[in-house]
């Protein structure tokens, strides 16, 4: 076999704290997702708002953090999810209004009496 190259890494002083997971990301993600799922059904705006609104405080907080925040894979998903969650709600808004459209709007029948012309 052939002679491995190993690449040493800096040591870490052990005063460091250790990287630590970033809350407001993985509530973004998970809102995303729950945004992404029920976006068709249009329920998914509102969490699709909320994580978008949190994933923007979570990129500030990591670029603040230097390092010893992670997550920024989650704040990437999250935003992905929440424009996916709301491109769904607005093709179903779409199609809801021009199948209205089409149908002629008719929510119900008018019932006169046969006195009135």
């Amino acid at each position: 076999m052939g002679d491995a190259a190993f690449v040493s890494t800096p040591a870490r002083d052990p005063a460091d704290p250790e990287p630590v997971a970033d809350t407001k990301a993985t509530a973004a993600f998970g809102l995303g997702l729950l945004a992404a799922v029920t976006g068709l059904a249009v329920g998914g705006i509102v969490p699709a708002t909320m994580a978008l609104a949190l994933a923007r405080q979570a990129r500030e907080e990591l670029r603040a953090g230097e390092g010893w925040r992670t997550g920024a894979g989650r704040v990437r998903w999250a935003e992905r999810l929440s424009w996916l969650a709301l491109a769904l709600a607005a093709l179903s808004l779409l199609t809801l209004t021009v199948w209205l459209f089409l149908r002629g709007v008719h929510f119900g029948t008018q019932d006169f009496p046969p006195t009135v012309n």
